[in-house]
C-alpha cells in the first residue's frame, strides 16, 4: 500500500542555479538577435472554439478493451512475483547529471524565457539510437506528489528506426527524492500475447503519458488506429535475461536490454474512419472534478484545419482506479472539446480555464513557442522586453504539471527540465 511522505526535499544548490541562469542569459541574448520576421509574435491563434456537434465529438469517443485477468495472472506466474515501483527504484543506480554537468549543446534545448529552474540531461551512451518522448511524474500519480516516500519522474523513449512508427518503447523510472543525487533505471513497455504466455514490445513513439493512481496511460499508434495503452505499475515484472530480444527466450525473459517489463492491462481506441484525430500529447488536469485526462492531436504546421483539444474524465469507482469513466456500452465520451488554430502542437496542459500548448520550432536549431489559450483569446510567452515569442524549448515535448510543487515538467532532446507554472503565466500576462 502507498504511504504518503511528510517532508519536503531541499531545492537545487547554487551551482545549478548559476548554470541555468547563465544558460538562460546566453540564450536570451541569442534570441534578441533573431530577425523580427522570425521572432515576433505571429500567427496568433486567437480564442479556443468549443466543439459541440455530435458528429464531431463522436470521433473522439474511446472504446475500452481490458486484457483478460487470466492472461495477466499467467504471465505473473511464469515470470515471478511483480516488483512494483519500489522494487524498480531500488535498482535505480544510473546517475542523471544536473544541468551544471551537461554540454552546452544539450542545454541549448532548454527554454530561453521563462527559464528552467531544475534540469538534468541523459547521457549519449544510454540514449543513442533512442527517441525522447513524454514525461509524467508522481505529482500526477497522487495529489501529495509522492509515490510512497519517493518523488518520481517517468520519461518515455522509443527506438529510433528512422520510420514514423519507431521501435519498441521503454520508460525510465527516475528517483528525484534527493535532487542532488538523481538516479534511474529502465522498464520496457510490453503487450501480453498468446493468452499471457508471452509478450511483445509496444512498437510506437510515446508522445503523451500520464501516471494516475496505479495506472500509466501512454499514447500509441496501433496499426492504422490511435490508442491509449494502460499499464498497472503494481504489475512491473523483472526481466531475467539481458538480451536485445523481447519476450520469452531460452533461459527466461528478455526486455531489449531493460531490467524490467511493464505488461499492458488495457487499451482505449479511437474509432476507425475519416476525420479521427491522430493523438499527440496528453496530460492530467487536477483542477476539474473529477480529475480529467486532456489530449491534443497532431496537425502539421502547414495545415489549414484547426487542431482539436479535448478531455475525458477519470472514473470515481475505486474498483476502476486509474481508468477512464466508461458507460455501460463500453465507450468513453469526450467531456468537452475545442478547436484551436495552433498547429504542430507537441505538448498540451490544461489547468483552470487555461490551455497551454507547446508548439515546435521552425528549424531544428530554433526554439519553439508556448501558447496559453482560453475561450477569450490567446497569448504566447515572451522572450523579454523585445516581445519575441520563439523562446520555448528547442524540441518541445509533453507537459506535466506537478500541482504540489507548482512545477511544469517537460523534456527537450536529452534535457529533462522543470519551471514554475506561475513563471509561464507571468511571461504571458
Amino acid at each position: 500500500m502507498k504511504h504518503r511522505g511528510r517532508h519536503r526535499r531541499r531545492r537545487r544548490g547554487r551551482a545549478l542555479r548559476a548554470a541555468l541562469a547563465g544558460t538562460a542569459f546566453a540564450l536570451t541574448a541569442a534570441a534578441t538577435m533573431i530577425s523580427a520576421s522570425q521572432a515576433t509574435v505571429a500567427g496568433d491563434p486567437g480564442a479556443l472554439k468549443p466543439i459541440t456537434r455530435s458528429a464531431e465529438t463522436a470521433r473522439l469517443r474511446l472504446t475500452e478493451d481490458r486484457v483478460p485477468r487470466p492472461w495477466l495472472d499467467r504471465l505473473a506466474s511464469e515470470m515471478g512475483r511483480p516488483v512494483g515501483v519500489r522494487g524498480v527504484l531500488t535498482s535505480a543506480t544510473e546517475d542523471l547529471p544536473d544541468a551544471a554537468d551537461c554540454t552546452t549543446a544539450d542545454r541549448h534545448a532548454l527554454p530561453v524565457e521563462p527559464a528552467a529552474t531544475r534540469a538534468y540531461c541523459w547521457s549519449t551512451a544510454d540514449t543513442e539510437g533512442w527517441r525522447p518522448g513524454a514525461v509524467t511524474t508522481s505529482g500526477d500519480a497522487d495529489d501529495d506528489g509522492r509515490w510512497g516516500e519517493q518523488r518520481v519522474i517517468l520519461s518515455a523513449w522509443s527506438r529510433d528506426t528512422g520510420r514514423d512508427g519507431g521501435g519498441p518503447a521503454r520508460v525510465a523510472f527516475v528517483d528525484t527524492s534527493d535532487p542532488a543525487h538523481v538516479t534511474y533505471t529502465w522498464a520496457l513497455l510490453a503487450v501480453p500475447v498468446d493468452e499471457g504466455r508471452d509478450y511483445r514490445g509496444l512498437v510506437s513513439p510515446v508522445s503523451g503519458m500520464v501516471w494516475y493512481q496505479d495506472k500509466l496511460l501512454v499514447t500509441a499508434r496501433d496499426g492504422d488506429r490511435e490508442a491509449l495503452y494502460v499499464y498497472d505499475v503494481d504489475r512491473i515484472q523483472r526481466a531475467t535475461v539481458d538480451a536485445d530480444a523481447i519476450g520469452r527466450v531460452t533461459g527466461g525473459w528478455a526486455a531489449a536490454g531493460s531490467p524490467f517489463v511493464l505488461p499492458a492491462v488495457a487499451s482505449y481506441r479511437l474509432p476507425a474512419g475519416a476525420g479521427v484525430p491522430r493523438l499527440g500529447g496528453i496530460s492530467l488536469d487536477r483542477s476539474t472534478a473529477p480529475d480529467s485526462l486532456v489530449a491534443s492531436e497532431r496537425v502539421p504546421a502547414d495545415s489549414e484545419r484547426p487542431t482539436r483539444l479535448w478531455r475525458y474524465t477519470f472514473d470515481r469507482d475505486s474498483a476502476r482506479a486509474g481508468l477512464l469513466a466508461t458507460g455501460t456500452d463500453g465507450h468513453t465520451p469526450a467531456a468537452e472539446a475545442y478547436g484551436t488554430r495552433t498547429t504542430d502542437v507537441r505538448g498540451v496542459l490544461s489547468y483552470g480555464s487555461a490551455w497551454y500548448l507547446a508548439r515546435a520550432a521552425r528549424t531544428p536549431e530554433g526554439h519553439g513557442t508556448l501558447w496559453r489559450q482560453d475561450e477569450d483569446g490567446g497569448r504566447a510567452t515572451r522572450c523579454g522586453a523585445d516581445e519575441t515569442s520563439r523562446c520555448w524549448s528547442g524540441l518541445p515535448g509533453s507537459l506535466s504539471y506537478w500541482e504540489k510543487t507548482g512545477e511544469v515538467w517537460s523534456q527537450s532532446g536529452r534535457m529533462l527540465f522543470a519551471l514554475p507554472l506561475e513563471s509561464i503565466d507571468r511571461s504571458v500576462d
